[in-house]
């Protein structure tokens, strides 16, 4: 079965990093651990706009999480191992694993993280383009 392209128009010229990147995002797991939260932060007179991206990881130390971006993608990953020095009455908290991956859009910058009280919190930005329009000139041939 061959896969029809998206964008597939013909006024869509150079867009199929956009489509290799729908592609990717359609095949990520989708279990939902952890649970996580996108919002938009407003300008201030010393930050761009940002994203923060929230992640919820009690349970887990900074030493056990781990924020890598290679290329455009973000990805964050969290292992906690099972201790063996304890011996549990009831156990409803299970040592998990996880990894969650974002792509991220060209020219985002990760500007920091931040785990506190159990949400690790992961800053993003966009810096303004500047704005070019340039004049392109005709040549006329005979």
């Amino acid at each position: 079965m061959s896969r029809v392209p998206t964008l597939n128009s013909p006024f869509l010229l150079g867009f199929d990093d956009i489509e290799k990147a729908l592609d990717r995002v359609a095949r990520g797991p989708s279990d939902g651990y952890p649970p996580y939260n996108i919002e938009r932060l407003p300008r201030s007179e010393d930050e761009p706009e940002r994203l923060r991206i929230t992640l919820a990881v009690a349970g887990f130390t900074e030493e056990q999480l781990d924020i890598e971006l290679d290329v455009r993608q973000l990805l964050i990953r969290g292992r906690q191992t099972d201790g063996t020095e304890r011996h549990y009455l009831h156990r409803g908290i299970a040592a998990r694993q996880f990894q969650r991956a974002f792509l991220l859009a060209e020219g985002m910058q990760v500007l920091g993280a931040d785990l506190k009280n159990g949400l690790l919190c992961i800053d993003l930005a966009r810096p303004e383009p500047e704005r070019v329009v340039r004049k392109i000139e005709i040549s006329v041939r005979d």
